[in-house]
């Protein structure tokens, strides 16, 4: 990988830990969408499976007393049924339609989060959970996002910043590391070679971001968090759709 695009990864890597340690979420909402343009659909979203767990790992510790450990179950568990299916379907799309696939992915998401934001319906029950669990695990998967179906559900069930934020980091975790397993198994050739030093700078910009995002989130409010982590998503998506659009074109 050529010095100047491996610089750009890493700025959107440290964007994307920033966000996820103000927000809880918007790791993989903010740089699938841009490494899929720079590495391809298959490298790019093993990438950001394999950043999102670190950034999370990392958070778990910080926001332990918040966790709603009965949540995590009920969402974790129906998403490794989603995982497993999603991981067969990214390794076997071609690049240029999964590209396309991302890009709508986090577009229909991220619409849908934002129409539920104005509704009032609350939802009760454990089967929401669940299907919020299995959804996240597909899209996942397939497109690096995991987010916006739990986000979706913790809009719709009142659910509080916090608690849900704290929450969704253990499950990130779950939820990649099956991602990961399951695509180094069906295709090991999928992953992205990238020097030690690299990887090693990856790791340190995570750490840095995340650093940096504590500091920030004392000045930034969860709401103007969330609308950052949606307008660049928004962005990004909508240049994925169309580079994998001119590709399949082409």
């Amino acid at each position: 990988m050529a010095l100047g695009i491996f610089f750009i990864v890493l700025a959107s890597i440290l964007v994307g830990a920033v966000a996820q340690r103000i927000a809880g979420l918007g790791f993989a909402l903010l740089i699938s969408p841009f490494l899929v343009i720079i590495l391809g659909p298959h490298e790019g979203i093993l990438l950001v499976n394999a950043c999102a767990v670190v950034s999370s790992s990392i958070i778990v510790g910080r926001v332990w007393k918040d966790i709603d450990w009965s949540m995590f179950r009920w969402l974790v568990v129906p998403s490794l049924a989603g995982s497993i299916p999603g991981s067969f379907l990214a390794v076997a799309v071609p690049s240029a339609p999964l590209s396309v696939t991302v890009g709508v992915i986090v577009l229909v998401a991220l619409t849908l989060s934002l129409v539920l934001q104005r509704t009032e319906v609350v939802v009760r029950g454990n089967a929401p959970k669940a299907f919020a669990g299995f959804a996240a695990g597909l899209t996942n998967s397939m497109a690096g996002v995991g987010g916006p179906a739990v986000s979706a559900y913790a809009v719709l069930s009142r659910w509080p910043q916090r608690p849900f934020a704290a929450t969704l980091q253990p499950f990130f975790v779950c939820i990649g590391l099956v991602t990961l397993i399951t695509k180094f198994l069906l295709d090991p050739a999928q992953a992205p070679v990238l020097a030690p030093w690299m990887w090693a700078a990856i790791g340190l910009v995570i750490v840095a971001g995340i650093y940096l995002g504590e500091k920030l989130g004392r000045f930034v409010r969860d709401d103007h968090a969330r609308l950052f982590v949606i307008v660049i998503a928004f962005v990004g998506a909508g240049l994925a759709v169309v580079k994998g659009t001119i590709d399949i074109v082409a």
